[in-house]
């Protein structure tokens, strides 16, 4: 069983009309588990006047109608839910996938695999071995529409990230930095390291459901030659393929 430290889990308001429940005050993997299923959890309740729920690496947020739903009620129902049980150790929420995304590392597609490599200790096949063998969890989305920050990676890439920028990587980049992967959905600067290039569209605003992966998914970037990876392209789902974990 996981312990939590005395002080997790934290409620705190967030403005006018949010609270903050939060598990950690830094990324594990317990802390990552407590904030998605307390999520889930949340929603199952199904309350009047919540009005939207969220989660981040280590927390889970709640917006609410303070006039339907004063801060002093809703923050008691929270605290009681919080304290009913150790989120710690709760099962992961139900639904969740296992996604298998086609990736091409390093070479021109990808040019900062040696560096990383090296960072971590590794020949450039290894580090291709370590990383399409990893099969890490989306602990969170942020930064652009739908883009994933997934993790936990083999200690041995507990990596800084770069001291200067890369001007830009493409939509579809796969970086490495600090244990663990950022999939980039739209093209943008970073200080991660540039090790793996995908032809998924994390964000389709055309469908149903605009989001490809969710908080709680699993993904293994499976390695492929770039040839294979430019006859994905047309896919909006870049060859990605996934099943529903049970």
């Amino acid at each position: 069983m996981t312990h939590p430290s005395p002080e997790f889990p934290m409620v705190r308001l967030g403005g006018v009309d949010g609270l903050l429940i939060s598990f950690g005050d830094r990324l594990s993997e317990p802390a990552n588990r407590a904030a998605l299923a307390f999520r889930a959890a949340l929603e199952a309740e199904g309350w009047d006047g919540v009005e939207e729920t969220s989660s981040t690496l280590v927390s889970c947020f709640v917006r609410f109608d303070p006039l339907q739903l004063p801060h002093g009620v809703i923050k008691a129902k929270v605290e009681t839910l919080a304290k009913g049980r150790n989120w710690f150790d709760a099962a992961l929420p139900a639904g969740r996938r296992f996604w298998r995304i086609p990736t091409v590392y390093g070479g021109d597609l990808a040019p900062q695999l040696g560096q990383a490599a090296t960072a971590a200790g590794m020949s450039e096949a290894e580090a291709i071995t370590s990383l399409s063998d990893a099969r890490v969890r989306v602990q969170a989305l942020g930064f652009a529409p739908g883009q994933p920050y997934l993790g936990e990676l083999p200690k041995a890439w507990d990596i800084p990230r770069q001291s200067k920028l890369t001007e830009r990587v493409p939509q579809g980049a796969l970086v490495v930095a600090i244990q663990q992967f950022v999939l980039f959905g739209v093209s943008a600067p970073t200080g991660w390291q540039h090790v793996g290039q995908t032809a998924i569209n994390l964000f389709q605003p055309e469908v149903d459901e605009p989001i490809l992966l969710r908080p709680g998914d699993e993904v293994q970037f499976i390695a492929t030659d770039a040839a294979s990876l430019n006859n994905m392209r047309s896919d909006p789902n870049g060859g990605a393929t996934y099943e529903i974990i049970k």
